[in-house]
């Protein structure tokens, strides 16, 4: 009977693996909001960790004093007093739950460790809330009904900037965490062998699914383009011609779209000091693929009649470039020549 209260090796391992990634919540950030806006196009970033604040803490209080919300520092939170310990009490009771090897201690652990952060997600909501909502009703800039507090996850129109708040390194940690626990969980009642024995296939394929999902989440590229709702980010016009389009990705992961080859050359020169990490361009054969431009071939003419006037269009073979470039009589152009 007692052998029967014991987690096996696979568990211990997955707990110990647990404890090491909510340790590394003890010096990675753990959470950040990010906030883009025309003037920055880049955006700006809070980070937050266990025991500060970082990031661009400075420019969001200078800009945060004209709309009358609090300034932040990490001396006013007594969160950040706590956390670092906090974290270490959970890091040293997994790994004495990992030791011990008793299902009862592994499924109070988890209880606990739900609790918390629960508690957590709720302090965050009244700490935004009471920042978004305590405002100086002389401050520069009021307006009548408006609240800046920001998304507890996910996005939110805040005036003319959008903030984005989402897990950063040492939160995803956070959470594998509580996933690694829940699996041990989960082994020790036996649930998978039982998913197995009932629907072995759709296990597999659940399986395979949720692969799939993390490789293409992991990996950023070209996403498609909403013809006649999408906005191009230089001319502020709608993108209504699909073989014209093109994106680029910035090195933080933003991307912006544009409805004419010679927009995202623009956009690139107005914003000079933002560091970009690729370049797309629509297959003018085939409007639906995006292909990296370092790899395309760009034609020209005054007969392709791009919606901004580049007149530019890209191919990923350059055999379709050639019969294009015939018909409309174009010229070749090289792309890292037109951003220098």
């Amino acid at each position: 009977m007692k052998e029967d209260n014991k987690i096996g090796g696979l568990s211990k391992f997955l707990l110990v693996l647990a404890a090491l990634f909510l340790a590394a919540n003890i010096f990675l950030p753990m959470w950040q909001i990010q906030l883009y806006a025309p003037q920055y196009p880049e955006g700006l970033v809070l980070l937050i960790y266990a025991d500060r604040l970082g990031g661009n803490v400075d420019i969001i209080n200078g800009l945060n004093h004209y709309i009358g919300m609090q300034t932040l520092h990490t001396e006013n939170f007594i969160e950040f007093s706590l956390l670092r310990y906090i974290l270490g009490f959970f890091v040293a009771c997994i790994l004495i739950a990992a030791f011990i090897g008793r299902k009862k201690v592994v499924y109070i652990l988890f209880g606990a460790f739900l609790v918390f952060s629960v508690a957590s997600m709720a302090d965050f909501y009244r700490w935004n809330y009471n920042y978004g909502h305590n405002l100086d009703p002389n401050a520069a800039i009021v307006v009548p009904g408006m609240a800046y507090q920001p998304p507890l996850i996910g996005y939110k129109q805040l005036l003319n900037f959008g903030a984005y708040s989402i897990p950063d390194t040492g939160g995803i940690l956070f959470i594998g965490c509580g996933v690694l626990i829940l699996l041990v969980v989960m082994i020790e009642k036996n649930v998978f062998a039982k998913w197995m024995k009932k629907k072995p296939a759709a296990m597999m394929m659940g399986l395979a699914l949720g692969l799939m999902f993390i490789a293409a989440c992991s990996t950023p590229g070209p996403r498609p383009i909403v013809m006649n709702k999408d906005i191009c980010a230089y001319c502020k016009m709608t993108i209504n011609s699909e073989p014209f389009c093109a994106q680029l990705i910035t090195q933080k992961g933003r991307i912006y779209a544009f409805d004419d080859l010679v927009c995202m050359v623009g956009y690139k020169k107005e914003n000079d000091q933002v560091t970009y990490d690729q370049f797309y361009v629509a297959d003018f054969s085939n409007p639906a693929v995006f292909i990296d431009l370092d790899k395309a071939t760009l034609i020209q003419s005054d007969s392709l009649r791009s919606p901004m006037g580049g007149n530019m269009a890209a191919f990923s073979l350059a055999d379709s470039a050639q019969v294009y470039k015939s018909r409309f009589g174009a010229s070749g152009v090289v792309w890292r020549d037109l951003v220098q």
